[in-house]
């Protein structure tokens, strides 16, 4: 369990910006603790727990790196073409042996380089008359080869502690001859929805219920994100239901993680039910959707164990919303990896907006081309945070930041793709 302290997310003021509450979940959280080793292939989305050196040389020697012929470059001739005998083959995956000055040997893409050669001409550059080759001028020592440790140097840092493992790290670990890694364990996550107003999709709906669908987005989210889950159901809207579930969950579990009853109605319960069991500080992002998330910590039955709280906006779009801003680097910094925020790319809005100053607001967009071809965004017609199709029929988000108050149709926003956001 990560060791949390109950003051770890303190905050005094009436509303956060992302970038503070990025910064408090980076400030001294740790990483779960323990790891494992895992074969390469089972190793993608999790991170690392351990530095890795290269333990040979990459490339591990001096070879080719196109099909053609090898030569001494000192041979050549310091001005017209060059004749060269052909003395030898080396194809790759053979042994070269070392080569009398004054010829070229035929050499294919990653053949070790015969002992004396420096150069290699591309054969698609040459000429043939019988056994003798014809070499333009003009090419540099050392052209067309790939000297040993190029990419990397045996001894050397090849990826860092705290590196996501992705296919392109992967294939270097398995380029460098590794067959497992070392990570840290999964985060073990528990999730619920609250409310008496929703059910579990296959059960009959009452006459004034709805399907839950948070529970299903923030599992599918926290799978992406390599997590273990623990789906905990649907809490009723009782302050003491939902005090002993949180209590509950709390060992075994490094987050809680839950949707709805986190605002100041009088049937939002769970901001009193985390505070009966735990601490909590009450986090009021300055963003919309999604201003009302909470955070604490809550200690299992017998205060041996402890997990962090993030109680999400019971508004779907809003729970994606806060999801991407706060669970994700959350969830990243516990499992031992380094939050990063997604770069934002400039298009063309092609819609009026009016927002309040001192807030970030996310605009849900689709992306078209222009007649001009420059990429400009659409807004969605509909605005409400419950309106699940604004996100499918949608690309992602426009990124307008505190100070704006509104957009004119033409102006440059930043927009977030919802593929940097899951």
């Amino acid at each position: 369990m990560a060791q949390l302290s109950s003051d770890q997310f303190a905050f005094g003021g009436q509303l956060l910006s992302i970038e503070d509450a990025l910064d408090r979940v980076a400030a001294g959280l740790p990483p779960v603790a323990g790891t494992e080793s895992v074969p390469l292939l089972d190793a993608d989305g999790r991170v690392l727990a351990a530095d890795i050196a290269a333990p040979v040389s990459l490339p591990p020697f001096f070879n080719s790196a196109v099909d053609g012929y090898a030569v001494r470059f000192a041979d050549l001739a310091a001005s017209g073409e060059t004749r060269l005998p052909v003395s030898g083959r080396v194809p790759a995956g053979a042994a070269a042996g070392a080569t009398a000055g004054g010829v070229a040997v035929r050499i294919f893409t990653g053949a070790p380089m015969p002992e004396g050669c420096d150069t290699v001409f591309m054969q698609e550059d040459v000429r043939l008359d019988g056994e003798t080759i014809i070499l333009p001028q003009g090419l540099s020592a050392g052209a067309n080869c790939r000297p040993a440790g190029e990419d990397l140097p045996r001894g050397a840092q090849a990826l860092s502690s705290g590196r996501v493992m992705t296919p392109e790290t992967i294939a270097l670990a398995a380029a460098l001859g590794l067959t497992h890694v070392t990570v840290r364990r999964r985060v073990r996550v528990a999730v619920f929805s609250t409310g008496n107003e929703i059910v579990s999709p296959g059960t009959p709906l009452g006459p004034a219920q709805l399907y839950d669908s948070n529970r299903f987005t923030m599992q599918a989210l926290l799978r992406r994100l390599g997590a273990d889950i623990t789906d905990l159901g649907i809490l009723p809207d009782d302050r003491a239901a939902i005090a002993a579930a949180l209590s509950a969950a709390a060992g075994g579990h490094d987050l809680i993680l839950t949707s709805g009853g986190v605002s100041t109605g009088e049937e939002d319960h769970v901001k009193a039910a985390v505070e009966a069991v735990g601490s909590l500080t009450f986090w009021r992002l300055a963003i919309k959707p999604g201003r009302p998330v909470a955070m604490g910590v809550i200690p299992a039955p017998g205060g041996a164990e402890q997990a962090a709280f993030i109680g999400l906006p019971g508004n779907p779009v809003a729970v994606f919303v806060t999801f991407a801003h706060v669970v994700r680097p959350f969830l990243t910094v516990l499992a031992g990896a380094k939050p990063e925020r997604p770069m934002a790319l400039p298009v063309r809005a092609a819609f009026p907006y009016k927002k309040k100053a001192g807030r970030r607001e996310y605009v849900r967009v689709a992306l078209r081309r222009g007649a001009d071809g420059v990429m400009e965004a659409v807004k969605h017609p509909r605005d409400g945070a419950g309106v699940i199709t604004s996100l499918t029929e949608t690309d992602g988000l426009v990124e307008l930041p505190e100070p704006v108050e509104r957009v004119a149709p033409g102006e440059t926003v930043a927009f977030l793709s919802y593929a940097l956001l899951r």
